[in-house]
């Protein structure tokens, strides 16, 4: 069978790239709430307002006292971390 054709190995780019994808568009209901470095302030933030409550609890103060300590420490502590952690 010398007149039999064989079947074509050639790749063409289309086949080896994937067609270019459009911009997907983001609507209100698919935005984050809050962005990748307010959400890190903010938990890093509580977590120290947690860390300083519960040592001051265990220290033996007021419970009121404990709270209001973990308040001011969150309060301190978000604006610690918004000028430690960059921007962009």
């Amino acid at each position: 069978m010398t007149g039999a054709s064989t079947p074509d190995t050639t790749t063409s780019r289309e086949t080896l790239m994937p067609a270019p994808r459009a911009p997907r568009r983001t609507t209100p209901q698919d935005a984050p709430l809050l962005g990748m470095r307010a959400t890190l302030i903010l938990l890093l933030a509580v977590l120290t307002g947690i860390g300083t409550g519960l040592l001051a609890a265990l220290a033996g103060r007021h419970p009121a006292d404990a709270v209001l300590m973990g308040t001011a420490a969150t309060a301190t502590a978000t604006a610690f971390f918004n000028w430690v952690i960059a921007r962009n």
